[in-house]
C-alpha cells in the first residue's frame, strides 16, 4: 500500500478539522455540560476559535491543490476526496449556522441542493468519459460562500448589513453557476448510442 502524499494528507486534515469546528460552534447550544467546564473561561472567544479553524481548513483547500499540480501529485483519491472535503466543510458550517439562527434554512437547502446536482452531473459525465472543469462562476460562488460563512461565524452586529449582502450574492452565484454549468454541459445528459 502506497503512502499518502502531502496534498491528500492536507485534504484529510481538512475533513478532520470539521469535527472540532462543529463542536466549538454548536457546543453552547448543544447543552453539553463538559463543554461549559472546558471552555468556561473563554466562552466569549469560542466562535473566534471556530472561525480560525474554519479559515485554516479553507486554506488547506488552496494549498493542497497547488502542491498537487506543481509537483505532479494528483491522485484519484485526491480527485475524489478534495471536492468532497470542501462540500463537507461548507455544508457542516452552514447547517450549524442554521441551528444557531444565523442563516435561513431554505438558503442552505438551495446551496446544498446545487452541490448534489453538480455531483450527480459529474458522475454521469465521468461514466461517459467526459471531464468537466470547474468554471469561474463556481469559483466566485465558493469564494462568496466562504466569506459568508466567516462573517456569520464571527456574528459581528456592525457587519450585519455586509453579512446579508454577501449571503444574497452567494445565493445568486449558487443559482447562476448551476444554470451556467447545466447549459454548458447539457450534452452530458443525452443517452450515448
Amino acid at each position: 500500500m502506497r503512502k499518502m502524499n502531502l496534498p491528500n494528507k492536507l485534504t484529510m486534515f481538512r475533513v478532520i478539522l470539521i469535527f472540532p469546528f462543529v463542536i466549538l460552534l454548536l457546543g453552547e447550544s448543544g447543552g453539553w455540560g463538559w463543554y461549559q467546564k472546558l471552555f468556561g473561561n473563554v466562552m466569549e472567544y469560542v466562535d473566534y476559535i471556530a472561525l480560525a479553524i474554519f479559515i485554516i481548513a479553507s486554506l488547506t483547500d488552496l494549498i493542497d491543490g497547488k502542491i498537487a499540480r506543481k509537483y505532479n501529485l494528483v491522485t484519484n483519491f485526491g480527485k475524489f476526496m478534495d471536492p468532497l472535503a470542501d462540500k463537507l466543510l461548507v455544508s457542516a458550517a452552514m447547517i450549524a449556522l442554521v441551528d444557531l439562527g444565523r442563516i435561513p434554512a431554505w438558503i442552505v437547502i438551495v446551496i446544498i441542493s446545487r452541490e448534489f446536482i453538480i455531483s450527480g452531473f459529474r458522475l454521469i459525465a465521468s461514466d461517459n468519459h467526459v471531464v468537466i472543469a470547474a468554471n469561474y462562476w463556481g469559483k466566485f460562488k465558493t469564494t462568496f460562500q466562504m466569506v459568508m460563512v466567516c462573517l456569520m461565524i464571527a456574528d459581528i452586529p456592525k457587519l450585519r448589513l455586509l453579512t446579508d449582502v454577501v449571503m444574497w450574492v452567494a445565493l445568486i452565484l449558487t443559482v447562476v453557476s448551476l444554470v451556467d454549468y447545466l447549459m454548458k454541459n447539457k450534452d452530458v445528459m443525452r443517452e450515448q448510442k
